[in-house]
């Protein structure tokens, strides 16, 4: 056998080259302005130096620029204003500032207003400055990014709290029923939208349903909407009669919208548990549906204008319970409104219906009923819904 020498292979290196930056220098003295390139040649820095001799030049030079060097003793600016000047239109640029040898305290004021960093003149060499001036785009982009981080965490917190108002405990003692709730935002970074629903209990055999939608997306539709589901609460428990609720619901919508186009929608039932039936109240809102004897129908109720148009009272409609053996669910459009993959056909009341009808739906835990269906929905809409999702799902006798 011949023997062969096989010569190693050479390792594969791979050297990331440094960012080129963007730097513009806003300095008056030629001296200094060519001794700050000299600098940086000698460094071989890897930046494109551009030169303003004055603020008021500088500002129409910094479109695309990373950092600044900004010397604090300008034609048109002097000092810790000509810095505030310049961080009012630096737009996202680092900044350091150049001090002379007798103003180095001015450096330590300028990073205290904003100034990523500052160099005094005549203690710098190229190296220095062009590790100060890669430092100061670095360090202002942590800052940036933290800067969004906070931000994100405020939103979720005030989601939170915004949740906490929308989407309540039931308040109810009775064993009659089952209550199960359900929220999904539709919103990027789950910011909650105008979708509220509560549930009260009146005596020993009442029980107040609503489940609502404020038009549109945002903290401000958020915030109207816990309006809404509290003052509807405490509406319910002083014992306003029923058919005056919504009207009144209907004046705190008016009274504390932002704006004249802002409306609601609200399903509104209340179940007497005696009698085993119900009463419907929709202004602009879908029907419920109900699951009973094996099959699913919405509702079939006289539905009334959104709430914040033209104030009138949505007409009632009747429902007979056949059996103790039933299920009510309440929801928002947001639900129904996806696409099903045929053309822009959309899922709608009927196919809710029809998914609800499924054999398979049948083995589905009823707590978990709300979430299947979200998930059908997505599905058919070939992504995640559009729009938030509020269901309440009340359930006699523990089945379908």
């Amino acid at each position: 056998m011949t023997e062969r020498s096989v010569a190693p292979r050479a390792r594969a290196t791979t050297t990331a080259l440094p960012e080129r930056l963007r730097v513009l220098l806003v300095e008056d003295d030629e001296g200094d302005a060519f001794l700050v390139r000299e600098l940086l040649a000698e460094a071989s820095a890897p930046f494109d130096l551009t030169v303003a001799s004055s603020l008021r030049e500088a500002r129409t030079k910094l479109h695309g620029i990373q950092c600044v060097l900004l010397d604090l003793g300008l034609p048109d600016a002097e000092g810790i204003d000509g810095l505030r000047k310049l961080l009012a239109v630096a737009d996202g640029a680092a900044v350091c500032v150049l001090t002379g040898r007798s103003d180095e305290h001015l450096g330590v004021a300028a990073v205290a207003e904003g100034a990523q960093d500052y160099l005094v003149k005549g203690q710098v060499d190229g190296v220095l400055l062009t590790r100060a001036l890669r430092y100061a785009v670095e360090r202002k982009r942590a800052d940036e990014n933290a800067q969004r981080l906070r931000e994100v965490e405020l939103r979720q917190a005030e989601s939170a709290r915004l949740e906490r108002g929308l989407l309540p405990q039931p308040l109810m003692s009775t064993s009659e029923v089952a209550v199960h709730t359900f929220y999904r935002s539709g919103r990027a970074l789950g910011l909650l939208g105008g979708d509220f629903f509560d549930v009260v209990q009146v005596g020993d055999d009442t029980l107040h349903v609503i489940v609502g939608d404020v038009c549109g997306h945002g903290v401000d539709e958020a915030a109207l909407g816990v309006e809404l589901r509290v003052a509807w609460r405490a509406l319910v428990l002083a014992g306003v009669p029923e058919e005056q609720i919504l009207g009144s619901l209907e004046q705190v919508l008016m009274t504390e919208r932002r704006a004249r186009e802002v409306f609601a929608t609200v399903a509104s039932v209340v179940l007497d548990l005696t009698a085993n039936r119900a009463r419907v109240r929709l202004a602009g809102h879908p029907p419920p549906v109900l699951l009973a004897g094996g099959r699913t129908v919405p509702v079939v109720a006289r539905g009334g204008i959104v709430l914040g148009v033209s104030p009138k009272p949505p007409p009632v409609t009747d429902v007979e319970f056949s059996g103790d053996d039933w299920s009510l669910l309440l929801y928002t459009d947001g639900l129904i409104e996806g696409h099903t993959g045929k053309g822009n056909e959309r899922l709608d009341v009927d196919g809710l219906c029809a998914l609800l009808d499924q054999p398979e739906a049948a083995d589905v835990p009823l707590p978990a009923l709300p979430a299947w269906l979200v998930g059908c929905a997505e599905r058919f809409n070939g992504g995640p819904l559009a729009d938030d999702v509020a269901m309440l799902l009340i359930s006699r006798g523990g089945g379908r």
